[in-house]
């Protein structure tokens, strides 16, 4: 679950910027968001807006030095990581949309992935897997790994 000052207003930011799709939202008698849930590429995402004394990344470092210095760093703290189908346009879509891009499109571990922080500075990193290759298919002795899969 991802806490939000105002779940109404960010779960419409990620619907623009990442792409969400909207799935459910329930509000409370005074209309804040006490359960939604957002979905891209099979990923589901809840949000909500606790309580009205939270305080997102973003606000609370403005009156906090110790967050002001962990959010210094390019790395996702704290965050969310989604797998994506199509990195670029993605990427191009959060930032025109103003997300904080906190790295630039890059190869990783699990694929290429960016970085980029919510309109509250929530952090978000956004995956496109690798292409599975015949010869990184688990379960293949070496032998096997040389065989042309049809």
């Amino acid at each position: 679950m991802m806490a939000y000052e105002d779940a109404a207003v960010a779960m419409d930011w990620l619907v623009r910027a990442f792409g969400f799709a909207e799935r459910q939202r329930m509000t409370d008698k005074q209309g804040r968001v006490v359960h939604g849930e957002l979905e891209l590429s099979g990923n589901t995402v809840m949000v909500a807006s606790p309580t009205p004394d939270y305080q997102g990344p973003k606000r609370h470092a403005a009156s906090c030095e110790q967050a002001r210095q962990w959010l210094k760093v390019p790395w996702v703290i704290d965050g969310v990581l989604v797998f994506v189908d199509d990195i670029d346009s993605h990427f191009a879509r959060a930032q025109r949309e103003g997300a904080t891009m906190l790295s630039e499109i890059e190869n990783g571990g699990p694929g290429r992935l960016y970085r980029a922080a919510d309109l509250e500075g929530h952090r978000w990193m956004f995956v496109q897997r690798k292409a599975v290759q015949a010869t990184d298919a688990p379960g293949l002795e070496q032998s096997d790994k040389k065989a042309t899969i049809a």
